[in-house]
């Protein structure tokens, strides 16, 4: 092989030729030129990305350089080029500069194509293990074994891209200096098929929180893809503000991430709504949240998962715990980064808002039935005496109700366990099962809610009940055909029978009768739940509710996995 050494600037002709005596050489007689070659090499492969770098795409580049293809191709696929981890960094960040992240012709998408499979070539495992025989005796060389040499490898790599990215991110007002749009979508690129590589984690990281000043996505949409897919299957960690990041800028993730959710608690069996709460919490949905666009796009997909379920009270109940941890989180943010409710809720009515927003626990007890006057007063106000015709809106403030239902089963206990204004409170009850007034309906279910509100008054302060006495009203709910008027006489006789002295002792067969009849099972347990939970964080002084409670769970948990 020739000696010679002296080579000019980006002379192509020589370094291909060179590539292809290498190629042809034996096993030493390459490794020995390629070790003798190697800085001239490196030399230029740094002065070849320097010179590209600010190229758009593989058009200009192969106008300019013609052999440009046939060189890198050919030093990618060498083993002993690739095995200096410098070599190795600098060919990729040359082929990612040759990238073309919106490919305006057939070369480019043919370029884009063979630049992904060496780039998968560079990184892959699989490629160096195939590569191992060759290079074993090299690797052995610089002391490493050939699995410590390729994490040594990649880390390097992923330590030399993160900086370059940072440093560009922290000096992106210099136009000069700054890494092209299609370079950055090149390195997403070669990241797709290694997103589970531990190592790759602070690439990740550094990607998904670089925006480089564009308007547009620089970012390809199968990484974001298969970034997201990694962290939903529990594949990859990645630190919150990198996971907020991905939702905000890809917003089929973010779907996708609340879909799962979605899926998740419907497919297993939560035994409470603790457990709810820690699988939504995990989510990082409610955390994310904390950024209106996050919020708002999560609430469209509540939405809809209640129209298509038809309003089930597993989608309530789900909505409701999502909303309570959105607000925990938004509570707990730097007062200087935090969002006013009007960004979360810019369409509603504010004072409505802010008293729905406001916390149970934040008010003394006393003051309870007070502030649920006050909810019942101004929803009233909007519902009925601005005349609101359209559907969509008065969805939409049900919905808004419908989110902060702690105060819908509050307003329900209330009734029995306080002194309050009941045709408020009732008001409230009736317009969160059945919105629509349309040939009176609403009107009509809350005569029935007061009639029976009246009836079950009268029973409780009776400590000696029977089934009998109560048949009136269980009728009411096995009986009813109206489904908002048997939704809320369920949500009223539970109550009575969990919070009245008599009821305790004839809840279980009462309940029993209901579900045989019924298919309220599901809906009475989502009822027990929240009200469980309500009790395990705001206490409840009577034992013999809490005994009961936690006994008709049980059997209706029992019951529902049969």
């Amino acid at each position: 092989m020739a000696e010679n050494t002296t080579v000019p600037k980006l002379n192509f002709e020589y370094w291909l030729d060179k590539a292809i005596e290498w190629g042809q050489a034996t096993t030493l007689e390459s490794q020995k030129d390629v070790c003798l070659h190697l800085p001239q090499l490196q030399e230029f492969l740094h002065q070849l990305y320097e010179t590209i770098k600010h190229l758009q795409g593989s058009t200009v580049a192969i106008q300019q350089f013609p052999l440009i293809g046939q060189l890198l191709g050919r030093l990618c696929w060498n083993p002993f080029v690739i095995g200096y981890d410098e070599s190795q960094r600098t060919l990729m960040w040359c082929l990612c500069c040759l990238y073309s992240s919106e490919p305006q012709n057939a070369v480019e998408l043919k370029a884009n194509s063979w630049i992904r499979s060496l780039l998968c070539h560079l990184l892959s495992s699989s490629k160096w293990e195939s590569n191992e025989a060759e290079t074993s005796t090299f690797i052995s060389a610089l002391g490493y074994t050939s699995a410590d040499y390729y994490c040594h490898l990649v880390k390097n790599m992923v330590v030399s891209l993160v900086t370059e990215l940072r440093e560009n991110q922290f000096n992106g007002l210099n136009i000069q200096e700054s890494i092209s749009a299609s370079r950055v979508n090149a390195m997403s690129i070669f990241c797709v098929p290694l997103i589970t590589l531990p190592d790759l984690t602070p690439l990740l990281e550094t990607l998904l929180l670089y925006h480089g000043g564009s308007s547009k996505e620089i970012l390809s949409s199968e990484f974001l893809e298969a970034v997201n897919e990694a962290s939903l299957k529990k594949k990859i960690s990645l630190p919150e503000p990198a996971v907020f990041s991905l939702w905000l800028r890809h917003l089929p993730s973010l779907e996708k991430a609340t879909l799962h959710l979605l899926d998740q608690l419907f497919s297993i069996q939560l035994n409470s709504l603790e457990e709810v709460a820690c699988v939504i919490k995990d989510s990082l949905l409610p955390q994310a949240a904390s950024h209106p666009a996050i919020f708002r796009m999560v609430n469209e997909i509540f939405k809809n998962a209640l129209v298509e379920t038809d309003g089930t009270s597993e989608v309530r109940t789900i909505i409701q715990v999502f909303t309570q941890l959105f607000l925990q989180a938004h509570q707990n943010e730097n007062k200087q980064h935090k969002f006013p409710l009007k960004a979360y809720f810019p369409n509603h009515h504010q004072p409505l808002v802010r008293g729905l927003a406001r916390r149970p626990f934040e008010l003394p007890t006393t003051s309870w039935s007070q502030h649920l006057k006050h909810i019942s007063d101004m929803l009233k106000v909007l519902v009925e005496d601005t005349n609101i015709s359209s559907l969509t809106d008065l969805f939409e403030i049900w919905f808004l109700v419908a989110c902060f239902g702690e105060w819908v089963d509050i307003a329900a206990e209330q009734l029995l366990k306080a002194a309050v204004e009941p045709d408020a409170v009732l008001w409230l009850l009736a317009f969160y099962y059945c919105p629509k007034n349309e040939n009176q309906q609403r009107t009509q279910t809350m005569e029935e809610a007061q009639s029976l509100y009246h009836h079950l008054m009268m029973l409780f302060s009776c400590a000696d009940l029977s089934p009998k006495d109560l048949e009136a009203a269980v009728h009411r709910v096995t009986g009813t055909e109206q489904c908002c008027n048997q939704h809320l006489t369920t949500h009223l006789v539970t109550n009575f029978l969990l919070f009245s002295p008599g009821g305790h002792e004839i809840a279980q067969e009462c309940i029993c009768h209901i579900t045989e009849i019924t298919d309220t099972s599901k809906e009475i347990y989502n009822l027990l739940i929240r009200t469980a939970y309500r009790f395990n964080h705001s206490g409840e002084e009577n034992q013999r509710t809490v005994k009961l409670l936690n006994e008709l769970l049980q059997k209706l948990q029992q019951n529902l996995e049969f």
